[in-house]
């Protein structure tokens, strides 16, 4: 019964702001149009024309958020797992900034937050973030603001991006598709480590 409510209260949102000659054809398509990612739940509509949206949408977050401001979360945390994941791997792997602290001697990537933290570096590591969160909320709030800067654009980078807005197009989804890619696998490498005590490749 609630499920019905729902979807009837969305179709009457929807006839309302259209026009009253085919407010009836527009409902009909609203309400057969599907996700492309999920085919059982409708098409969020405001994800159309993004690059790698593909419908993907379950919570329907996009209805309550810019998506702008989506899809700038998205590539800024993808950008930070594909280096975390590297880092991570890389520390565990044997690389080291020298010199080295006596307390950070023999740590791995899983074990390196007590020594840090008793040495002091997190306090460094969070003005750095701090810094970087707020160069990247000046950059954010141009585009909310409609100065029509893209989310993530930073003006780095763009001499690989590619000379057609194919080729553009088709950098901007390698990056997300990695991005996404990065967050499950910084997460399982991770969870993995931690699980096993062992490194690289954590099992």
């Amino acid at each position: 019964m609630m499920k019905s409510v729902i979807i009837a209260s969305l179709a009457c949102s929807a006839a309302a702001f259209a026009p009253a000659s085919n407010g009836r054809a527009s409902t009909s398509l609203e309400a057969s149009a599907k996700s492309k990612a999920l085919p059982w739940l409708p098409n969020p509509s405001n994800l159309d024309g993004r690059i790698g949206a593909n419908g993907f949408d379950p919570l329907g977050i996009s209805e309550y958020f810019p998506v702008d401001y989506l899809v700038e979360s998205e590539i800024k945390h993808g950008r930070v797992c594909m280096m975390a994941w590297a880092g991570y791997v890389a520390v565990d792997l044997g690389a080291r900034i020298y010199p080295l602290p006596e307390s950070m001697q023999g740590v791995t990537s899983a074990t390196a937050h007590d020594p840090a933290v008793a040495f002091g570096s997190m306090g460094n590591m969070f003005i750095w973030i701090a810094l970087f969160e707020m160069v990247g909320w000046i950059g954010l709030s141009q585009t909310l603001q409609g100065s029509g800067r893209e989310p993530g654009d930073f003006g780095w980078g763009k001499q690989f991006m590619g000379k057609t807005q194919a080729e553009i197009d088709t950098m901007k989804l390698k990056e997300l598709t990695n991005g996404r890619a990065a967050m499950l696998a910084f997460a399982g490498v991770v969870t993995q480590s931690v699980l096993y005590d062992k490194g690289f490749p954590y099992f």
